[in-house]
């Protein structure tokens, strides 16, 4: 497994964006992108050296997104890049981890699969096997 974004659940991507790229030095990397399955709008930001960072916010108030914020933004899970995110989430699923969404197209990932599981102390990780990302800007 290797460590491919941090994703940061905010209340409005527009009002986060504007600390990444002022005070961070980050630049969008991709447009938003409405996740229907998830019901959250997400954006990848990146930077030369550093690690992409994903702002993800509801995109109705029917979204579960909307519970999790009501304790407040910040760190909602740790991409991992994975060779076969079924084969990786039936491991952890065998080391006792809980599965929290199984495998299935993720818009913003161009529709390659990804999964969610609970690893406990806190840490939720999305898994994915691709670099591919929908509505590249400038590509």
């Amino acid at each position: 497994m290797q460590l491919d974004h941090i994703c940061l659940a905010v209340r409005k991507i527009d009002k986060a964006r504007s600390v990444l790229t002022t005070l961070l030095g980050y630049t969008p990397k991709t447009e938003k992108v409405e996740n229907s399955r998830q019901q959250v709008v997400v954006q990848f930001f990146s930077k030369p050296g550093g690690l992409d960072i994903k702002l993800i916010e509801p995109s109705s108030l029917a979204s579960p997104l909307v519970s999790f914020l009501k304790k407040g933004e910040g760190l909602h899970h740790l991409g991992f890049k994975v060779d076969d995110v079924t084969h990786s989430l039936d491991v952890l699923a065998g080391q006792g981890v809980r599965v929290t969404a199984a495998p299935q197209p993720g818009e913003a990932f161009d529709e390659a699969l990804i999964a969610f599981a609970y690893l406990g102390s806190g840490l939720n990780v999305e898994l994915i096997d691709t670099d591919e990302r929908r509505n590249l800007i400038g590509g």
